[in-house]
């Protein structure tokens, strides 16, 4: 049995259930390693199976050898065999990922097997995630790959950048030196924000043509092997001029504050905090409008967070997580700088290798 299933098992038993059901896509593949697109999970304190249709039966064998692979015929008729088989009657789901109509649809089904004595099903929220924010070894070789991928192409593409060329001519180059260096895809829709875009933190890239002077956010990231990476460094047109420069300093220091003292056993609002108090006493408190960081994995935002309301989340060794002040001023840009770093021995490690200007 697997570390992971140990560690599952034994959140079950805190929660008192019987058993989980899993369907969303990061934590299904955490759990088994099934990379299929259709699939549930039903693990309890004796049973662990894998319920997929006939597409994915010899993938799911080969993906999953700790799992039970059960075939899904048409309905809903494999859950309540599989309740009544393991005697279960306390059984989660996860309400961050079952909409309220499967929800409905798996009560019907255990109603009308066991029309007397049908299961529970019970929300939870987090369980699986709570363990994927600890990486093992395994996982933080997958991370640092597709941290890398995304280093080496923006310092491939960023030098290129020319007066002319449109926002998204920069991001299809971006994907493409990814794809070039072994990514499967890319993590997210890739921001370029070019001049005043770059005041909007998410600006998606669109037809807008990069002009000289023009300061450039690009936030981007690869997908290796299921696993994230995230990055974000903001560019510069031509000579930096006397504002750039002021803003991109601000930052930076702010930036290098925070990766040089969070520590192990520090909130995520403490270590927000490191950053944001430096930007707000050069007088851009309003100007950064966003959290400092957040956990990254096999999905791009995960826990930890760290912001100004995260004084639940304690940051420990084996969590990985970005750093990423940043400063945004309607009609000039924006300026923000992120890295992946890994809590280690108390400290965080940079990952996160592209240049900073």
């Amino acid at each position: 049995m697997s570390l992971k299933l140990q560690k599952l098992r034994q959140r079950i038993e805190q929660e008192e259930l019987d058993a989980i059901l899993i369907s969303s896509p990061e934590n299904r593949r955490y759990m088994s390693g099934f990379t299929g697109s259709a699939g549930w999970l039903l693990i309890s304190r004796d049973d662990a199976t894998l319920a997929t249709d006939f597409r994915y039966v010899e993938q799911a064998g080969n993906q999953a050898p700790d799992f039970h692979i059960k075939r899904i015929q048409r309905g809903l008729g494999w859950f309540p065999e599989w309740t009544a088989e393991h005697g279960v009657k306390r059984i989660g789901f996860e309400s961050a990922d079952v909409t309220v109509s499967v929800h409905e649809a798996f009560l019907k089904a255990a109603a009308e097997e066991e029309p007397t004595n049908h299961p529970e099903l019970l929300p939870t929220k987090g369980i699986v995630e709570e363990l994927r924010v600890y990486k093992d070894a395994d996982e933080l070789a997958l991370l640092t790959k597709a941290i890398e991928i995304a280093d080496e192409a923006i310092d491939e593409v960023a030098p290129q950048i020319e007066p002319g060329i449109t926002e998204e001519a920069v991001a299809w180059e971006l994907e493409k030196a990814m794809r070039e260096r072994g990514a499967e895809m890319i993590s997210f829709d890739t921001i370029v924000g070019a001049g005043p875009n770059g005041a909007l933190p998410h600006h998606r890239a669109d037809e807008s043509v990069i002009k000289q002077g023009d300061a450039i956010v690009i936030d981007m990231g690869a997908k290796y092997e299921g696993y994230c990476s995230d990055l974000t460094r903001t560019v510069f047109v031509g000579e930096p001029d006397d504002k750039f420069r002021k803003i991109y300093d601000i930052v930076l220091q702010a930036q290098l504050a925070a990766e040089e003292q969070v520590t192990a056993g520090m909130s995520g609002k403490d270590a927000d905090a490191i950053a944001r108090d430096i930007i707000a006493d050069a007088g851009h408190g309003d100007d950064f409008g966003h959290s400092l960081g957040h956990g990254v994995g096999l999905a791009v935002h995960e826990f930890p967070h760290l912001g100004p309301t995260a004084e639940e989340d304690t940051l420990e060794d084996g969590m990985v997580f970005t750093i990423e002040p940043g400063i945004y001023l309607p009609g000039w840009g924006g300026v923000r700088i992120e890295d992946i770093v890994v809590l280690e021995n108390g400290r965080a490690r940079v990952i996160s290798k592209a240049k900073k200007l």
